[in-house]
């Protein structure tokens, strides 16, 4: 997005909240909700349920078709970040046009969580660290923090929601990760994009796609020709027993894999990057997603 759209967005946004009959930030922060604005579904999944009564949480990116790197946001998305207490953006080159809206709307009482800055990631490295349960914990200490930050009295109220949400709703995608790791590891894999790495490396998997071509595809970019025969082959001869893509982002390249794993008999498993459904919670999202990559592994192990 070039800075002229961006000016326009942001001065629409501003005008629109200066009118919008919002209450005054001292006002919200005694008697109303925290305002929470996540810029994608599954960061706001998570803050909804550790937030619990005592937040209102809006996600910009809901739609699983949109894709998160060259979204353009609109005026009502500068409005809506404009008034956020707290905004959770991923960071890592991933949603930049997140991080251009609260820059062009500071607010020195607003927490900003940055999921990159966080885990101490920058450009070039693997965003999709919502795919990594040892960062998604990390994620939730952090948002945790920032609502006992903003609502101290609230306090008591969150870490009970912290101890719900990890030990009960996140009980089953727990129980998936470490019974997969514990049977699984070790098994070749190949996988279409880089949302796929943090998982499968948590899970012990030996991922065998070259990792330039995962990111390639992640990002749009041209795949090599040698990286192109490497995956075919490996896919083609079995090497790999497992084939996992991301079903939201089948390019050319992908389809063709995809259509030799299903010749060469490797069983196909379907990720996406975002919610889908949208409806679903995080961790009905990817508690899904496990249990079918569980029983590909089954089905080309016998384990």
């Amino acid at each position: 997005m070039t800075l002229a759209p961006l000016a326009a967005i942001v001065a629409a946004g501003a005008i629109g909240l200066a009118g919008c009959g919002s209450p005054e930030p001292n006002e919200e922060s005694s008697f109303g909700k925290l305002r929470v604005v996540a810029a994608e579904n599954f960061w706001g999944s998570v803050a909804a349920q550790l937030g619990g009564a005592k937040v209102d949480v809006q996600s910009i990116i809901v739609n699983p078709d949109t894709d998160p790197h060259s979204y353009e946001p609109t005026a009502e998305d500068a409005r809506t970040m404009a008034g956020a207490q707290m905004a959770i953006v991923n960071g890592i080159g991933y949603d930049e046009w997140a991080s251009r809206l609260l820059a062009a709307n500071p607010s020195g009482e607003r927490a900003v969580l940055d999921v990159g800055s966080l885990l101490g990631l920058g450009q070039g490295g693997n965003p999709h660290q919502w795919y990594s349960p040892a960062h998604v914990h990390a994620v939730i200490d952090r948002i945790v923090a920032g609502y006992d930050r903003l609502r101290p009295a609230d306090a008591g109220y969150f870490a009970q929601r912290k101890k719900v949400f990890e030990t009960v709703g996140l009980a089953r995608y727990n129980e998936l990760i470490r019974q997969i790791k514990a049977r699984y590891a070790g098994v070749p894999v190949g996988y279409s994009e880089s949302i796929f790495r943090p998982l499968g490396e948590a899970l012990g998997l030996k991922l065998l796609t070259p990792y330039s071509f995962a990111k390639a595809i992640a990002e749009g970019t041209e795949v090599s020709a040698q990286d192109k025969q490497t995956v075919d082959r490996q896919v083609s001869s079995r090497q790999v027993k497992v084939w996992v893509f991301n079903s939201q982002n089948v390019t050319p390249d992908v389809q063709r894999v995809n259509e030799l794993a299903r010749a060469a008999r490797v069983p196909n498993v379907t990720i996406t990057e975002t919610l889908s459904p949208a409806s679903d919670s995080f961790q009905q999202w990817q508690v899904a997603q496990l249990e079918g990559l569980e029983r590909a592994l089954r089905a080309a192990t016998g384990r």
